[in-house]
Order: C-alpha cells, then sequence, then structure tokens
C-alpha cells in the first residue's frame, strides 16, 4: 500500500487524526479534511486510490458529497463511515454510489482490510448509457427518460431499474434483485421486491401507456427489450 493515495473526510477531529496516524504508519499517503464541502473538492479535483468518506458532516453530508462525485464521473472508490447501523442507511449509501460503509466504532484492521480490497478492485469503468426502446438511463449523471421526458426515480427505484435494464431480455429472480439492489445481508421480507417494481410500474409504464416491467409467473420479472 506504499504510496496510495487516501482521501480521509471525517469531521471528529481526533478520530481523523487516529486513523491518519494509523493509515500512515500502513504506508498509505492522507490527506484529511474536515467537512463535506471540502472533501467534495478534493475529490474532484486531485487523483485518489479511496475515499474514507464520514456521513454525518457539516456543509454537505456524506450521501450529497458521494452523489455529487457519481454524478460529476468521478469513479474513485468510496468507503462511508457512519454511526447508524440501520440497514437502511446502509443500503442508501450503496444506492448512492458507496462501495463499501463501516459502522462506527469500527476495528482499525478491518478498516485496513477494506481499504485493500477497494483498492484492488480499482475504480469502476465509467458506465455508458443503458436504454431499452425509448427508455433510457444514465448512471453517471442517475437520470431517467421516457422519450424526451425526465423522470423523477427514488435512489431504491433508479438502482432497481438499473439492474433490470443491465439484464434486459432476462428473467431475474426476486433474489437476484435483493442481493444487487439491497444488500448481501438483507435479511426481511423478499416481497419488498413487489412492493418497488409495482412503484416503478407507476413511473416508467403506467403514465405512458407501456408494460416494460413484466412478471415472470414463478420465475421473477424481466424488462423488456424493446422498453415495453
Amino acid at each position: 500500500m506504499s504510496g496510495v493515495r487516501v482521501l480521509l473526510v471525517e469531521d471528529e477531529v481526533r478520530l481523523a487524526e487516529h486513523v491518519r496516524r494509523g493509515l500512515a504508519a500502513e504506508g498509505f499517503v492522507v490527506d484529511v479534511v474536515h467537512d463535506g464541502n471540502d472533501g467534495l473538492f478534493n475529490a474532484q479535483v486531485s487523483g485518489y486510490d479511496v475515499v474514507v468518506l464520514d456521513i454525518m458532516l457539516p456543509g454537505l453530508n456524506g450521501y450529497d458529497v458521494c452523489r455529487r462525485m457519481r454524478a460529476a464521473g468521478v469513479w474513485t472508490p468510496v468507503l462511508m463511515l457512519t454511526a447508524k447501523d440501520g440497514e437502511y442507511d446502509q443500503a442508501d449509501a450503496l444506492d448512492l454510489g458507496a462501495d463499501d460503509y463501516l459502522t462506527k466504532p469500527f476495528s482499525f484492521l478491518v478498516l485496513v482490510a477494506r481499504l485493500r480490497a477497494l483498492i484492488r478492485r480499482g475504480a469502476p469503468v465509467r458506465p455508458t448509457l443503458l436504454v431499452a426502446g425509448d427508455l433510457t438511463l444514465d448512471p453517471a449523471s442517475r437520470t431517467v427518460l421516457r422519450g424526451d421526458r425526465e423522470l423523477s426515480l427514488t435512489p431504491r427505484e433508479f438502482n432497481l431499474l438499473h439492474f433490470l435494464l443491465r439484464h434486459r431480455g432476462d428473467v431475474v429472480s426476486k433474489t437476484a434483485i435483493l442481493e444487487s439492489v439491497w444488500d448481501l445481508n438483507y435479511d426481511g421480507d423478499e416481497n419488498i421486491v413487489e412492493v418497488y417494481v409495482g412503484y416503478l410500474r407507476r413511473k416508467i409504464d403506467q403514465p405512458f401507456g407501456r408494460h416494460a416491467v413484466e412478471t415472470v409467473r414463478g420465475a421473477g420479472y424481466r424488462l423488456a427489450a424493446g422498453g415495453g
């Protein structure tokens, strides 16, 4: 890890200094900022290998920093730190473009191991447009169009549509959707998928008289390759 550049965005000064010293001892080169605005600026203008990003920050919170990074085409791996431990908070972080998360208090050894894993994986390739007929999704700007009309989707709806478009024309099971759109550790009711499929249909299909999202009885769902 010698020479690997890390941006640490953390407003707890003592914690930030503790993490900085520990990472420096492991060979990382660490820059520290204490608010979201500085974090976003540094992430956009400097070539970091990984960003460690707290969620509760002054200025912009970590969710907004991550979302704006991705919208600006900055694909540096992001590890989010949060004092929250609810599954929806963790899912929101992943929905908005984070690559991993740790809940405070955390083990420093685990933090280093997660960072090494993210760095080995590297930044993902900038995504291209996903298209099915006149339905278009842009992962970089997180926008969805039906024809020339822009649609407003929640982060979960967006990620569900993103998954379905990546597999357009194929049948995907509820389990596959949960593992990709929710979390590998999600252990709630799988019928939540039906609920969100319903939300999605009301936004991308019903107002346009389309039937893009098909239910395949006993198997799962399929997004019509032609857009419905």
